[in-house]
């Protein structure tokens, strides 16, 4: 019985010994991948791998930013064995912004289902375009091309009092390092933009990988602007720290209003292009800026009036407190309502109505959509003139139409045959019925015979086939073919 017992674990450790390598073999192995990039051009991956049978599907993964979006792109399975795989990921302008680290490798899916991802490797998308010069502060990185040491200087003071005035104005601390890449040509700043951002943006910052842009040619080195676009931009990232969470967004002309009035205040030129549009009817509503702005530069600018205006009047009315609180309440991924009645004991709507109010006017009234006009109608396609003179009696028509009083003659024909035909209808069921009632069975079609039996009903009758409905046919192939059609953020200042 004891050596039944060993014998038996001696073979189940047998089995067991040549089942772990078939196991182990049913996973690929992964070699380093090795990622590169190319600026305005691609970032391309390759790695090397060990491919089993029963591969279902490979796809190259790639990450991006500090959230970590994944994207997934299947590529071609080469077969079981050694193999590379390579992937290029295309990178036009605007579609990846310079600092961005990415993350790429691959990830395989066998058919049982199982995923098994290899090892990545990351690299950072730069502007290779330029040698950059770069000076670092308390916080901020300034990088820049075009202009001396000095132009650097002043760059990097205003953007390290801008963070510092602004965390302590919203009270959030800033740990992780800010870069800010100053380009003196226009035609190559855009060119990091993308042709989807609007002609007239002069700076953006971009949360996501806590950098900023901003187009300043090397005779704007001292110009006013400078200490606006900044801060500015700076404010804008101190915000997105303030508020930041999962579920809900604040308004676009908070953001941007904030922004501006910590930049600059709501100057005089500010505060006449906000009456004067007031006066005109013009304004719009702050609502129709929570999204984003309009795209043209007169309303463009307009909506960055507003929106320190609002800001302005936030402060005059309810205190920094009260703005301060508003603000910090969307990062609970609070409503808008929520926030604002939080904060000032007014919903959105409330705000808005005593924001117009203070400026004398009332509700914008929305441009459209409204209804086009009737266009102009073709010669002879009008309404035909009244007619003159007596009236023309018209001939009675052809034919017996007049029975008591009136009525079509062929429509009383018609209902007296349909009258016929349907109490022979019920006459016929009556006798039938009349019939089965008394045992005899239903007629099969033909007279019987005198004095030959009648087969019983079950043995011998059998219903009519019922008609049947046909398909439609599929058209032809070169039949035309008929179906639906098929359809179709960051900014910043002036």
């Amino acid at each position: 019985m004891a050596r039944a017992a060993r014998r038996a674990m001696v073979l189940a450790l047998l089995a067991s010994a040549l089942l772990i390598p078939t196991a182990f073999a049913a996973d690929p192995t992964f070699q380093a991948a090795k990622a590169t990039a190319t600026f305005l051009d691609s970032i391309s991956v390759e790695q090397r791998v060990t491919l089993p049978s029963g591969v279902n599907r490979i796809e190259a993964v790639v990450r991006s930013g500090t959230e970590g979006r994944t994207f997934l792109a299947e590529i071609a399975n080469p077969g079981a064995g050694e193999q590379t795989l390579r992937y290029r990921h295309e990178t036009p302008s605007g579609s990846l912004y310079p600092n961005t680290v990415v993350e790429l490798g691959f990830r395989i899916t066998l058919d049982d289902g199982t995923t098994i991802d290899g090892p990545t490797d990351r690299v950072r998308y730069e502007d290779t375009r330029f040698t950059w010069k770069t000076l670092e502060g308390e916080l901020v990185r300034i990088h820049w091309v075009e202009g001396d040491d000095a132009f650097g200087r002043r760059a990097l003071r205003i953007g390290d009092e801008a963070v510092k005035n602004a965390t302590e104005l919203l009270g959030v601390q800033e740990t992780e390092p800010v870069d800010f890449f100053v380009y003196g040509d226009r035609d190559a700043f855009y060119d990091v933009l993308g042709p989807a951002l609007q002609e007239n943006v002069g700076g953006i910052a971009l949360a996501d990988i806590r950098t900023m842009f901003a187009n300043i040619a090397p005779s704007q080195g001292n110009d006013p602007w400078v200490s606006i676009v900044v801060p500015h931009e700076l404010t804008h990232l101190v915000f997105d720290t303030a508020t930041r969470n999962v579920y809900h967004a604040p308004p676009h002309w908070l953001n941007e209003g904030l922004a501006d009035y910590l930049a600059q205040g709501f100057n005089g030129g500010m505060r006449a292009n906000v009456e004067a549009a007031a006066r005109t009817g013009n304004l719009m509503p702050l609502h129709a800026m929570a999204g984003r702005f309009p795209s043209t530069a007169e309303r463009f600018s307009l909506a960055y009036d507003e929106s320190v205006s609002a800001i302005d009047y936030l402060i005059r009315t309810h205190g920094q407190d009260a703005l301060v609180k508003l603000i910090r309440s969307y990062a609970g991924g609070v409503s808008d309502d929520e926030a604002f009645t939080a904060a000032l004991g007014v919903d959105a709507a409330g705000f808005e109505s005593g924001w117009l109010t203070d400026l004398g006017v009332e509700p914008p009234v929305p441009f459209g959509p409204k209804p086009a006009p009737l266009g102009p109608l073709p010669p002879g396609w009008g309404e035909a003139p009244a007619p003159t003179g007596p009236p023309v009696a018209s001939p009675p028509p052809a034919g017996p139409t007049d029975i008591d009083g009136g009525g079509d003659v062929f429509a009383w024909v018609g209902l007296a045959i349909l009258v016929v035909i349907v109490v022979v209808v019920v006459i016929g069921i009556a006798v039938v019925a009349r019939g089965l009632s008394r045992g005899e069975p239903l007629p099969t079609g033909g007279p019987v015979q005198p004095g030959k039996a009648t087969a019983p009903a079950s043995a011998g009758w059998r219903p009519a086939p019922a008609p049947r409905l046909e398909e439609p046919r599929p058209p032809p192939s070169d039949a035309p073919q008929t179906g639906p059609a098929v359809p179709d953020d960051a900014e910043s200042p002036r």
